[in-house]
């Protein structure tokens, strides 16, 4: 890892108040770089920096009330100092209440957005941008569990604007990842020779692993991800099989980073990420963590259903990715989820005492 008292140039980072962003914060960070977090306010930006207190000289906010609307950049460029900008934000609605106006509209406008800025307001500076997209964006939801198939960076979710305007939540908000990375692959298409910066898109599953600062009094307002292995304590059934893959956040966030830094990564899409199964996840978590053992249900242990795989591979050739372990990313989310349990425990039984 780089030295974190090099200085690589001011990275511009939406939705670094969320969980996977908050780990591409440390991440970049750790490598070098200085930050500029995106906030749609005051309040929140100031929350954001408090989070890495160690390395609040390298960190700066930029105030963007509507990341769908162009002139809210400008500001965030108006020093010059913009190289690299990481696009992590983007809405995660399951339950919409219109599939158009609460998810596709906000997610594709948002997504070509911060394209425009970089071109209009980044003078130049801006070499490379990376967005956060998702295996949502690849896999084909109709085919199922599609046994014996392989995903990789060429697979598409195939769903039309049309299709997810009238589809279920979840489905639509799979079409929305599809949809806002498409309009970021065919911005960059039509302003081909125009602009400084080229492309690269991470597509990674289900997230696992810790937050980059501690959960330390609520386990409200979870990523959707780890709000799933969370749910799985105390309940009486191990989840069927939904996206069978998954992606520790560090690994996430490594990607990100080397996708800002590595000359090949331009105009590619990444798909970061390994198998998984519930099943495999519960057994692990009832042999690591010790507080869970009769608290997790027991299911099939050593069962594993049969269905796609997910290759990840090109992340490691072209960006120097390595993965880690199913175990060390279940383990770690586990123990951070049982630690703010406990310390929101001990809240409430304090504020009952008086």
């Amino acid at each position: 890892m780089a030295s974190s008292t090099q200085n690589k140039g001011t990275i511009l980072v939406t939705g670094g108040g969320g969980y996977v962003g908050g780990q591409i914060i440390r991440e970049a960070l750790a490598s070098g770089f200085h930050v500029r977090v995106t906030a749609r306010s005051a309040s929140s930006a100031a929350r954001s920096i408090a989070r890495f207190p160690s390395h609040a000289d390298r960190l700066l906010t930029a105030v963007i009330p509507d990341m769908t609307v162009l002139e809210s950049y400008a500001d965030a460029f108006a020093d010059g100092a913009v190289t690299g900008i990481v696009h992590a934000a983007s809405p995660f609605v399951l339950a919409p209440e219109d599939n158009v106006r609460d998810l596709l509209e906000p997610a594709v406008k948002g997504a070509t957005a911060v394209l425009e800025a970089a071109l209009r307001y980044g003078g130049g500076k801006v070499k490379r941008v990376v967005a956060t997209s998702s295996f949502a964006a690849v896999v084909d939801l109709t085919k199922g569990k599609r046994p014996g198939y392989t995903y990789d960076e060429k697979d598409w979710n195939p769903m039309t604007w049309d299709e997810a305007a009238r589809a279920d939540g979840v489905t639509a908000y799979c079409a929305s990842k599809a949809l806002a990375e498409r309009a970021m692959w065919d911005w960059v298409g039509a302003h081909a020779g125009q602009v400084s910066f080229g492309l690269a898109t991470i597509c990674p599953p289900w997230v696992f692993g810790p937050y980059a600062d501690e959960l330390r009094s609520t386990t409200r307002g979870l990523s959707e991800s780890v709000k799933l292995l969370d749910g799985i304590i105390d309940s009486d059934a191990v989840p069927g099989f939904d996206f069978g893959g998954y992606a520790d956040v560090r690994e996430v966030a490594a990607a990100h980073v080397r996708a800002l830094e590595v000359p090949a990564a331009a105009g590619r899409r990444f798909l970061v990420g390994q198998d998984f199964r519930y099943q495999a996840a519960v057994d692990i978590a009832r042999e690591t963590v010790p507080a869970l053992k009769d608290r997790l249900p027991v299911g099939r242990p050593g069962e594993w259903e049969d269905a796609y795989r997910i290759d990840g591979s090109l992340a490691t050739r072209v960006l120097g990715l390595k993965y880690g372990t199913l175990r060390d990313a279940v383990t770690d989310t586990y123990v951070q989820l049982l630690k703010a349990r406990e310390i929101e425990a001990e809240a409430t039984t304090a504020a009952g005492g008086r």
